[in-house]
């Protein structure tokens, strides 16, 4: 039979990272989101405390039914009337009896907390996603798509986890400890103080312990997320890789990541593992030590055989929740860490609402003025300087220029993905800060370089910019885009599951879908950004007249860097260094013999060699 700590399972350590402010967390947790279910908390924290007492009770009755049955086998030998099994049966159905009732406490408080748990996260979910709509897009530019997506899924789950355990743990842990310590003082005082002697000992056990192995276990992190980070980087680009045969360079750079990992793994591992064996060295001294004493105390008569049983029991159940003290921290400071994070995304400065009137966008044209916009995404680094630029409704202008020179920056500005440091952005003549962000995107039609496609069907995708229309509009829309012959080839046609990953859709018939989610949007205001540059040259000409028959009285922005494809551009603004420094038609421009021509000749001297 294994001693006190025997059978007990081992539980896998882990790197716990500290919260920066602890109280202030927990009170945010607690008043802005569990003060909601106060009533179902304190449900919870009767049925705990309920559940433990009972259990508690059972060692001492269980004593009492062996002190029963050692009476009565000594009565026997001294010609008594022996085993008194009637007072054993009630003490044992009163045992069953307090069990079950128990059990049913823990199923009440267990099914309470985790609906609690459960609503809390269902609750900090919303609010991340209604918070992500909300939040400028210069925190996407200093926060990668990994980190954010952790907050939404890793630290909510972590709270939700922590937090459904971690409560009634608390609970359970501390009214164990007290009603064990109280029933072992009833029994003996002397025993109890022996019990007690290992109390420091495992304390100072576990502070060692742990202080050794957070600095191997801070390392394995480190370099588990090396090594992670590295397979993901050769697998993507895999094809690389084989192209430059760089396979033996890469396994002896895992290999001797992989080896680091392996060094502080094992190191964290061990030591972590010591506290269960020597934790449970300490129960088995003391379990022997008050086997001992409880012995010499029978004898003497001072103590009952079902006491010492008792006892042993109380003192078997007394260590185990001291071990649990070190989880319960760990699981708390996980907890509160996760909170903080998610408070800290919750509480990021918003985009700033300016909106003075609802202003129809219905009735407006698309007549855009540019008016001395200077811009720059770090205040103190301006990249777009004066900005003029007067558009007339109907008009193509195509914006170009060297890499860097601002382009794409002006698109973004025109949508209110960021706002103007100085200067002024007019549509028909309103201040674009004078527009709802939603109502003034109304406006505009988008298809960018990188095609955007979600897991649903074709027609799906293309009706994301317009869910109520109707199946003839997708198809004349498809049509425009020269996608429809394409549609009709899938197994299901419009009905076809695609995503990112169909392997049956090239890039450039992915475009195709993004330009016919445009179309069927039928925007005042057009905004390509680089368009074509995933469609081969057979397929651009063939969508050239559609674009061409889409952009007929609409204003349209166009931003390419291949400037033989807006050279029927009723205005080319050349930009360099965020300034606009020349402007005019493709031919006048040429003529000048300025930055365009420069620019335009050297594609063909490109081409040409």
């Amino acid at each position: 039979m294994p001693g006190p700590m025997g059978g007990g399972r081992k539980r896998r350590s882990q790197n716990i990272e500290k919260a920066k402010d602890v109280k202030g967390t927990i009170k945010k947790l607690v008043k802005n989101y569990m003060a909601k279910y106060k009533i179902s908390l304190i449900i919870v924290f009767i049925f705990a405390i309920g559940s433990t007492i009972f259990t508690i009770v059972g060692p001492k009755m269980l004593g009492n039914a062996t002190t029963e049955i050692f009476n009565g086998l000594v009565g026997k030998i001294s010609g008594g009337s022996g085993i008194d099994f009637e007072k054993i049966g009630q003490i044992l159905l009163t045992l069953l009896g307090l069990y079950i009732v128990s059990s049913i406490f823990s199923f009440i408080q267990g099914f309470t907390m985790t609906s609690v748990a459960q609503k809390l996260t269902y609750k900090l979910r919303n609010d991340l996603v209604l918070k992500i709509n909300k939040l400028p897009m210069k925190y996407f530019d200093k926060k990668t798509h990994g980190e954010v997506l952790s907050i939404i899924t890793n630290d909510i789950d972590t709270l939700s986890m922590n937090l459904n355990q971690s409560i009634t743990q608390i609970i359970t842990t501390v009214c164990t400890i007290i009603g064990i310590l109280i029933m072992m003082l009833s029994i003996s005082l002397q025993m109890t103080l022996i019990s007690m002697i290992i109390l420091p000992i495992s304390i100072i056990i576990i502070k060692v312990i742990v202080r050794i192995s957070q600095k191997y276990f801070r390392t394995q992190q480190n370099y588990l997320g090396h090594v992670n980070g590295q397979v993901e980087e050769i697998y993507s680009g895999l094809n690389i890789v084989k192209v430059f045969n760089g396979e033996e360079k890469a396994e002896k750079e895992f290999r001797k990541a992989n080896e680091q990992l392996y060094n502080s793994g094992w190191k964290s591992q061990f030591l972590s593992g010591l506290m269960h064996p020597l934790m449970n060295f300490l129960g088995n001294i003391a379990y022997v030590a008050v086997a001992v004493v409880g012995g010499y105390f029978a004898i003497q008569g001072t103590i009952t055989v079902g006491n010492i049983q008792s006892f042993i029991q109380y003192n078997r159940q007394f260590v185990q929740p001291i071990g649990q003290v070190a989880q319960i921290s760990g699981m708390l400071q996980a907890m509160v860490a996760a909170a903080e994070r998610i408070f800290n995304f919750l509480e990021e400065e918003e985009e700033v609402v300016t909106a003075k009137e609802n202003i129809d966008t219905d009735n407006l044209k698309g007549n855009v003025e540019f008016k001395n916009v200077q811009f720059g995404y770090n205040p103190e680094r301006t990249i777009i300087n004066n900005f003029n630029a007067n558009v007339k409704e109907g008009q193509k202008i195509a914006i170009v220029g060297p890499t860097g020179a601002g382009k794409t920056t002006i698109v973004k500005l025109l949508m209110r993905f960021y706002d103007v440091n100085s200067g002024s952005i007019l549509v028909d003549g309103h201040n674009v800060k004078d527009f709802e962000r939603a109502n003034l995107r109304k406006m505009f039609g988008m298809v960018l370089q990188d095609t955007w496609l979600f897991a649903g069907t074709v027609k799906e995708n293309i009706k994301y910019s317009k869910e109520n229309a109707t199946d003839d509009e997708v198809i004349e829309a498809a049509k425009a885009a020269h996608v429809h012959h394409f549609i009709k080839t899938l197994p299901h046609g419009y009905d076809s599951i695609i995503n990112e990953e169909s392997s049956n859709i090239s890039a450039g018939q992915k475009q195709l879908l993004t330009i016919a989610r445009v179309i069927l949007a039928d925007p005042k205001i057009l905004i390509l950004d680089e368009a074509t540059s995933s469609i081969d040259t057979k397929t651009e000409i063939q969508i050239q007249a559609a674009m061409d028959n889409l952009m007929k009285g609409r204003t349209s922005f166009i931003i390419a860097h291949r400037l033989s494809t807006i050279k029927n551009a009723d205005l080319i603004l050349v930009m360099n260094h965020g300034d606009i420094v020349e402007q005019g038609t493709h031919d006048k421009l040429l003529e000048k013999g300025g930055f365009y021509s420069e620019l335009y000749n050297s594609q063909f001297e490109e081409v040409e060699e």
